[in-house]
């Protein structure tokens, strides 16, 4: 729940990276292996996982839930897209909520996930909140992995400064027994299995006292039936939103044209300033003689770079001039891995750019006027 318990005032124990990093860090690493779509962060507090989060690019759905509204105020604003963000979209679709409310409640906002963390998040729990969260995270949301994490009070003696409890909201410390009865009684009642480990090593020598943070992995043995996830779910919400950020994504038609505008745009650039040089080689080779040179240039494939020449490999492929007019066939753009990949189909492409790049009368090719350029040449 909060990740600044102050680790750095155990003197006595430095831990590289810093306790609540080795934690988060342990959370990547479980994104980038079983790559969820859906990740919820119950006791999420200042976001600084969710932030970390949003760059795995498995990731479509994002939510954060926390009893105090306020400590999420103050950091969410990095959550939202930025600058870059729109002017390069990503391919995947991304949405940031942050929810205020308790664990100890069912929303339906929380439904779907396929991955729900509660870092140090239980021993902030009073009994009663304790006593429901079971059925709250297990029975009701049901994602297919939950991880939870939690002081081990066995590391507590190796902590200067420690008497009690690591911090003064706590309200349980659990030893590892502690921990696993309570997370094995959890898995055996909502059909889950459970994996036990951790972060933060011993010093050499006390390795008998287990890791510093305890971390119990839960994975749903059988997929939710119809009958049961239908069954006792709330439609009344009773979490407060506090934050939504929808990030562009390519997978909305209106950030999808425009990038295949401007990639179409500094394609066509790249052909066009190819065929000029080429133009204008050929125009002081044949400077001397009069008699060849010629109204219409349709430049032979060795004039085109050695990239694009790969790519053009078809008579009707081939871009040409035509007096001040420069067409460059929209199969030759297409065939651009870059455009090829954003399009998907040739019928895609023609459909994004209609309207938004100058064609010829039959639309098959990008034209532009090349009187400026042979002026300035």
């Amino acid at each position: 729940m909060d990740k600044n318990f102050q680790e750095e005032q155990f003197t006595g124990i430095k831990f590289t990276p810093p306790l609540y990093k080795q934690r988060y860090q342990f959370i990547k690493d479980l994104v980038g292996k079983y790559k969820p779509k859906k990740v919820a962060d119950l006791g999420c507090a200042d976001c600084t996982l969710l932030w970390m989060l949003k760059f795995c690019s498995c990731i479509e759905v994002l939510a954060g839930l926390d009893i105090c509204a306020s400590v999420m105020r103050e950091k969410m604003h990095r959550l939202s897209p930025l600058p870059g963000d729109y002017l390069q979209p990503a391919e995947r679709s991304l949405t940031v909520t942050l929810h205020h409310g308790s664990v100890a409640h069912k929303d339906p906002c929380m439904l779907g996930f396929d991955l729900v963390t509660c870092i140090e998040l239980i021993e902030h729990l009073e009994q009663s909140e304790l006593t429901k969260f079971p059925e709250v995270v297990f029975g009701f949301m049901a994602p297919s992995i939950v991880v939870i994490s939690t002081p081990n009070s066995e590391f507590n003696p190796l902590l200067p400064g420690v008497t009690l409890f690591r911090h003064p909201d706590h309200k349980f410390e659990w030893n590892r027994g502690q921990f696993q009865s309570w997370a094995l009684e959890t898995a055996r009642h909502y059909d889950y299995s459970v994996e036990f480990t951790g972060v933060g090593q011993p010093p050499r020598g006390m390795e008998n006292v287990g890791f510093c943070t305890q971390i119990g992995v839960f994975f749903r043995k059988y997929p939710q039936t119809s009958e049961f996830a239908q069954s006792e779910k709330p439609t009344e919400a009773v979490y407060k939103t506090v934050f939504q950020a929808v990030y562009p994504s390519l997978k909305d038609e209106k950030y999808l044209q425009n990038a295949v505008v401007s990639e179409v745009i500094f394609t066509a650039q790249i052909i066009k300033q190819s065929l000029l040089d080429c133009l204008m080689s050929e125009h002081e080779e044949y400077n001397d003689d009069p008699t060849e040179r010629k109204s219409k240039f349709q430049p032979s494939m060795n004039c085109v770079s050695e990239d694009l020449g790969k790519l053009v490999v078809e008579k009707s492929m081939e871009p040409f001039v035509d007096g001040n007019v420069m067409y460059i066939p929209l199969t030759t753009i297409f065939s651009f891995p870059k455009v090829n990949r954003l399009c998907g189909t040739f019928e895609k492409l023609c459909k994004l750019i209609a309207g938004k790049v100058a064609l010829s009368g039959d639309g098959s090719a990008v034209t532009f006027n090349t009187g400026h350029e042979n002026e300035e040449n």
